[in-house]
């Protein structure tokens, strides 16, 4: 089998973004006189600091760990005008995974199959005013509040990487910003975060399942895209190294394993999902935070098969505060998918909400998680703990 390495990808993008008359970007005495940030870099950094307005002297992090991914900025356009259409109208394969995120009664289902082409939706659900983001080589799915200090952003893709993660833009400010955190490394908001908002990386089939009567951001996009198929064809086979990762990945887990991530306080933990897997549920307690980890069978690999639809079912974990009534529930499996409080023996399902019992109708608060690359993990958070049985 031909595989479409994501190095061919990105070199494809380039092209065809020099070719669409994209790339955005200057060079010489015009661009430093312009900006006087980027007079020293020339030379010095792996990513091309012309045509950007952004303050390149302030900055978190070295700016020697950015390189350029291949493509220009916004060479992977943003949608800033995303379109929705109802559960039905849309045809997706029930085993495609989605990032799902509930506003009050809105839930909104964004595809991988758009997502990887995108990576950034700048979108609004009511009041708030959010980013849904993807980064197909860590495979880390976050959405965030894009108001800062009372100041609407709105994010596009720099081109650039930084320990294989997507770098973002705000277009107000030119900062960029780590995906994998939601923090402004360089620029005018450098050592900002922005707030992240809960959302669950499930298959189409269980997005569907629990919201019936949600929205699915639709592939008319006003961009000529494949979607459906997967451009990093066999990215996430386990002997295949990371993208543009300088670094030796730490060995307590292979690189491309799964994981559950969450994080609380000053405590970053991680649940491998072979092992959420084996034990279908896990009860666990994160500082302050008593937290069910529980998997969730069905979703498909967006990073596999040529088609998405197609790949291998790997399932997905989600959290849930395990608090509820008053009192700290403990679950453990029951029949049929569903779980069993020991406390009321009342029955759940992989929704977090109470079927039958005393508790029948009490829904569990969704718990910010992400389902990213060990790697990455490894690599922006090198204090993690993994969970043990």
């Amino acid at each position: 089998m031909t595989r479409r390495t994501p190095l061919l990808f990105a070199l494809t993008l380039v092209i065809a973004a020099f070719a669409a008359g994209c790339a955005g970007s200057s060079s010489g005495g015009d661009a430093e006189a312009a900006n006087p940030s980027i007079a020293d870099l020339e030379g010095q950094v792996s990513f091309n600091p012309f045509g950007w307005q952004t303050d390149f002297t302030n900055h978190s992090v070295p700016l020697g760990e950015l390189i350029s991914g291949g493509p220009p900025r916004d060479g992977i356009p943003p949608l800033d005008a995303p379109r929705f259409l109802p559960i039905g109208e849309e045809p997706i394969d029930d085993r495609e995974p989605v990032i799902a995120v509930r506003v009050g009664d809105t839930a909104r289902a964004y595809p991988l199959q758009v997502m990887i082409w995108h990576e950034i939706v700048n979108d609004q659900i009511g009041d708030l005013k959010l980013a849904v983001t993807f980064c197909p080589l860590c495979q880390t799915s976050v959405a965030f509040n894009r108001v800062v200090d009372g100041r609407e952003l709105t994010f596009g893709t720099t081109g650039n990487l930084r320990k294989s993660d997507l770098v973002m833009w705000d277009r107000q400010t030119e900062s960029w910003w780590q995906q994998f955190s939601g923090e402004a490394i360089v620029g005018e908001l450098t050592g900002t975060r922005l707030e992240i908002v809960p959302s669950q990386l499930i298959s189409f089939g269980g997005f569907r399942e629990r919201f019936p009567d949600g929205d699915v951001l639709s592939r008319d996009t006003g961009h000529d895209r494949e979607y459906g198929s997967n451009p990093y064809l066999g990215y996430d086979d386990l002997d295949n190294p990371p993208f543009l990762l300088d670094e030796e990945v730490d060995g307590r887990l292979p690189p491309k394993q799964r994981v559950v991530t969450l994080e609380r306080g000053e405590s970053f933990v991680v649940y491998p999902l072979n092992r959420i897997e084996e034990a279908n549920v896990v009860n666990d307690k994160v500082e302050d935070l008593s937290v069910v980890v529980w998997f969730r069978p069905g979703a498909a690999s967006a990073l596999g098969a040529r088609e998405i639809a197609e790949g291998n079912q790997v399932g997905t974990g989600v959290v849930y505060d395990r608090t509820a009534a008053g009192r700290t529930l403990t679950f453990a499996p029951a029949e049929s998918d569903t779980l069993r409080d020991e406390q009321t023996g009342s029955t759940w399902n992989q929704n977090g909400e109470a079927i039958d019992g005393p508790l029948d109708g009490t829904r569990l608060k969704e718990v910010a998680h992400d389902v990213p690359f060990w790697f990455a993990v490894a690599a922006f958070r090198p204090d993690a703990r993994i969970y043990e049985p």
